[in-house]
């Protein structure tokens, strides 16, 4: 047995929820790399089965089923409670609540020696945004259950697939001249995500009485706008500001949904929460850890690093949560989507599917199917995809502007603009999820099958109607999808021929 391995066998266990978010992703490897005994809690473990080392357990279980979780905290010594719904519609501050009410009490049943919690700085004078008073609230509900809480508390974080970052990104790059309200101002800050990282991984093991509310922030307080300055500076670029006196925070989100990956209620939650002057006014977190977080240029300069050397190791998007809603379980056999959602039963499945034959091997076959979206397009009709994405942002979706985290392989769970990748198997199949709203649940699904030297792809949309709103979107949009699927499919076949070569 290795000393890591000796390690990890006699270690506390640690929970970890969110662990297919941004923050809670790329801790989840730094407590495996430290040879933490490691228990992680997912709605859907088959997301997260293939993105952790061997000594780590996955458990199925939801924050909202106070069952799961007393199953998922067996044992479990100390746990990291990094759940938030701001992907969700508006009743997310009552989903918040409930939640926290879960864990908490789950919690104490199982002898759980401390929550480590990551919540959302503000003022404790001024009125808080639903978000940020949600995340405070959270905290406190968590506090209630008598468990030991230590809660962390941050402004901006800054780093290469963080929401923010990605805005800020979007923004200064597509923008040369930007029209920006007030809330671009306000005093905030910004701290980096290794900076956070290092205090959550810290708090593992600060003695217990010393376990409350930390403020956390980098070295350097200022603007979104100050951020946006520093980020043209470094990628060689001018960044030119026009202030407006009124810009709501709906309007904000629209602008920041067409500009960014960012979509309309994201941005809605975003924009109420940058109102706020987040700033550190307890300094005891410098006192207590021995961390001294960079500044703002370090960090930015870290995250454009970053993005050169690889892709973000997480991004916001990854969350299941960024979608906006509950993300559907797979069947037990993970073959075919589920016939119920959200407690409503579908009626008739709708099916449109179609061949094309390739004269080359599957592999080669499957390449280009992988590449599908983001900066890759869908092989035709790219500004109808566009437009159905604008359409689907107006109504609170999340549009087309996430992408995708690499431009040439996918995983269970990878965001890829307005779809969710539920299954992929190597050179054979890949279906998505669809995340646009829409009057049901949507799939799209690709197979290639070996027919001698040749292969056969086929495509298939699939349709699960709600009512007869959801039938008549279906026979309203049925003759275009014709068209477009068909040139889809035969743009994928020119495609997977042509790199082939």
């Amino acid at each position: 047995m290795t000393t890591n391995e000796n390690k990890i066998k006699t270690s506390p266990l640690i929970l970890l929820t969110g662990a297919s978010g941004y923050v809670g992703g790329r801790l989840l490897h730094l407590l495996e790399a430290d040879g933490c005994r490691v228990r992680c809690l997912a709605r859907r473990p088959e997301v997260l089965q293939s993105k952790v080392a061997r000594s780590t357990e996955v458990v199925a279980g939801d924050v909202l089923n106070r069952a799961s979780l007393d199953a998922a905290l067996q044992g479990v010594r100390i746990a990291y409670y990094l759940v938030h719904s701001m992907g969700a519609d508006e009743s997310f501050e009552e989903a918040d609540r409930i939640a926290a009410q879960n864990f908490g009490q789950a919690a104490k049943a199982a002898g759980v020696e401390r929550i480590i919690y990551l919540g959302g700085l503000a003022s404790d004078t001024e009125a808080l945004s639903p978000h940020l008073r949600s995340r405070r609230e959270v905290g406190q509900i968590l506090r209630e259950s008598t468990v030991p809480v230590l809660e962390f508390r941050a402004s901006i974080i800054i780093g290469s697939g963080s929401l923010s970052f990605e805005m800020i990104r979007s923004l200064v790059d597509r923008l040369p001249i930007m029209i920006t309200p007030k809330w671009v101002k306000m005093p905030a800050q910004p701290i980096a995500i290794d900076d956070v990282l290092a205090y959550l991984m810290a708090a593992l093991t600060l003695p217990v009485e010393q376990c409350r509310v930390y403020e956390i922030g980098g070295a350097d307080q200022m603007s979104y706008a100050d951020i946006m300055r520093v980020y043209a500076r470094q990628r060689g670029m001018r960044c030119r500001m026009i202030p407006v006196p009124v810009l709501t925070p709906f309007l904000s989100s629209l602008w920041l949904g067409f500009i960014t990956p960012l979509y309309a209620r994201i941005g809605r939650k975003l924009v109420a929460s940058i109102v706020h002057t987040t700033v550190v006014r307890d300094n005891s977190a410098l006192t207590t850890f021995a961390i001294r977080p960079i500044g703002v240029e370090a960090a930015v300069h870290r995250a454009l690093k970053s993005d050169e050397e690889r892709f973000a190791t997480t991004r916001w998007s990854d969350a299941f949560s960024s979608s906006g809603s509950q993300s559907p379980a797979l069947s037990e056999s993970g073959n075919t989507p589920n016939q119920a959602w959200g407690g409503v039963k579908f009626g008739t499945r709708l099916v449109d599917s179609r061949t094309i034959r390739v004269e080359i091997a599957p592999a080669l076959a499957f390449r280009a199917i992988e590449k599908i979206g983001g900066d890759n397009g869908w092989y035709a009709w790219n500004w109808l995809w566009k437009v159905r994405g604008a359409l689907d942002l107006l109504v609170g979706g999340v549009g087309v502007r996430r992408g995708r985290t690499s431009p040439t392989t996918l995983h269970v769970g990878d965001a890829l603009d307005f779809w969710r990748v539920e299954v992929i198997e190597p050179n054979h199949r890949l279906r998505l999820l669809a995340e646009m709203k829409l009057p049901g649940r949507a799939w799209l699904e690709f197979e290639v099958t070996a027919d001698g030297a040749s292969s056969i792809i086929r495509q298939t949309a699939i349709f699960d109607p709600v009512g007869l709103g959801g039938l008549a979107y279906w026979y309203a949009i049925y003759p275009l999808h014709q068209i477009i699927f068909r040139d889809m499919l035969r743009g994928i076949a020119r495609a997977a021929v042509r790199d082939s070569g």
